[in-house]
């Protein structure tokens, strides 16, 4: 639950880092072009949403159970991760706590995952 619950969090948290840099790039604290990837804020911002929308749909899936939500889980865990160092200089703060959830959501997920199914019930897909 702590996984399913925490990919939620971490997801919406992504989403709206993702709204920011959409609508107001002058709020990041270094130009786009001394990013680890120098791309605009703009496309850092679509990358964030999108990714923080297909965590949340993860995380629920976790929660209901799923193994495909526990593996797709991971995997987004990890390039979330990778996301986040990249936008290190941008915004350091939440990058790192974001970092430190990812770490945390993979640990649950692969350590713990099998948990899920008493309280989901079992895979359906």
């Amino acid at each position: 639950m702590f996984a399913g619950i925490g990919m939620m969090l971490v997801g919406c948290s992504q989403a709206l880092m993702g709204l920011v840099g959409i609508f107001n790039t002058d709020f990041y604290l270094v130009a786009s072009d001394r990013l680890a990837i120098p791309v605009d804020h703009t496309t850092w911002g679509w990358t964030h949403l999108i990714m923080g929308v297909v965590i949340v749909l993860a995380g629920a899936a976790v929660m209901a159970g799923r193994t495909w939500g526990r593996v797709v889980g991971i995997l987004l865990a990890s390039v979330q991760a990778l996301v986040n160092f990249a936008w290190l200089p941008a915004y350091p703060f939440w990058s790192v706590i974001v970092i430190a959830f990812d770490v945390l959501v993979i640990y649950a997920l692969a350590v713990h995952g099998r948990e899920t199914k008493a309280f989901g019930g079992g895979d359906i897909l």
